[in-house]
């Protein structure tokens, strides 16, 4: 385990050797994503819902309508948020230890908004720049109605923690001799062939994050 959970609530007890806190290790993970599910209370019932996100520092930042339910019931309380990546499918020799291995993390506290138009733009440039790098300079930046009817909240990733499983089948002694195939087959997200829009086919293709590798022709 590599540092110490920030909270009770974080500290990872089912095989909490896959367990890491620390900021690298978290980053990381937050970085690999476009995606995020969100679960709270709101009204008496429990919700969890999928939103875009993105990190820029310590904190993690999402987006939305400013009448949103999702946004209300977020600065208005606590929260969880989970990003997790599929990495692989471990097939072992016995059905009790199949497995697949994952990056995730988890996220303790409440969404604070961002409400200055400076401070607005410089996120949602830092959410274009996380999709495809560098297309900030070729297209046309947020307007300040665009911005005015937007709502942009962060999260502190303080108390947070993360877990991973990146190894390969944990058979036992005894099935070691099953004549089966065992072992990893690896599992990654990747783009797909590239679908302009008419009369922008005459133009340079995207970058993509290095996670994706680049967009096929």
């Amino acid at each position: 385990m590599n540092a110490s959970p920030p909270s009770p609530r974080t500290e990872i007890r089912r095989k909490p050797q896959r367990g890491h806190y620390d900021p690298a290790s978290i980053h990381a993970i937050v970085d690999a994503a476009f995606l995020c599910h969100i679960a709270f209370a709101d009204q008496g019932s429990t919700h969890c819902l999928p939103t875009a996100c993105w990190r820029d520092g310590d904190f993690l930042y999402i987006h939305g309508a400013n009448n949103s339910r999702l946004t209300a019931a977020l600065l208005a309380g606590q929260c969880a948020v989970c990003i997790s990546h599929l990495d692989g499918l471990v097939l072992a020799r016995s059905a009790f230890h199949h497995s697949m291995n994952y990056r995730s993390v988890v996220i303790y506290g409440q969404f604070a908004a961002v409400d200055d138009e400076k401070d607005k733009k410089t996120a949602m440039a830092a959410f274009l720049e996380h999709v495809s790098p560098g297309r900030n300079a070729l297209v046309r930046t947020s307007s300040s109605a665009e911005l005015a009817g937007t709502r942009i909240l962060r999260i502190p990733l303080v108390e947070a923690a993360a877990k991973i499983r990146n190894w390969g089948v944990e058979d036992s002694a005894e099935d070691m001799q099953i004549p089966v195939w065992a072992g990893v087959i690896p599992l990654r997200c990747q783009p797909g062939a590239a679908q302009a829009e008419s009369g922008a086919d005459l133009y340079p293709l995207p970058a993509l994050p290095a996670a994706l590798g680049k967009a096929q022709e």
